[in-house]
């Protein structure tokens, strides 16, 4: 069997290129927010109505579960939290 090699885990598990992308990039996005969210140091009540979200969505957010978050909603979320969103487009390696 050969042996393969991946960038990222999303390129190893995802069935194409764009699907691996938008994972990769709502990683990103998910731990910068949970990360800003530390910081401000309070409850997930308080950083929940900071962000417009309820508690029990917050916990998904802070939890990872990604499959509940769009691009489209995280790169709101970043917003809210502060965060400058880039997007970055260049070529692909193959």
């Amino acid at each position: 069997m050969k042996k393969q090699r991946f960038a990222s885990v999303w390129d190893a598990i995802e069935p194409s290129r764009a699907e691996a992308a938008s994972m990769k990039a709502r990683a990103e996005l998910m731990i910068a927010i949970r990360d800003k969210v530390a910081a401000w140091k309070t409850t997930q009540a308080a950083a929940a109505k900071r962000l417009g979200l309820t508690q029990p969505r917050m916990n998904d957010l802070l939890r990872g579960r990604m499959s509940k978050f769009s691009l489209d909603a995280l790169i709101d979320l970043a917003a809210r939290a502060g965060l400058k969103v880039r997007v970055e487009v260049g070529r692909s390696a193959a």
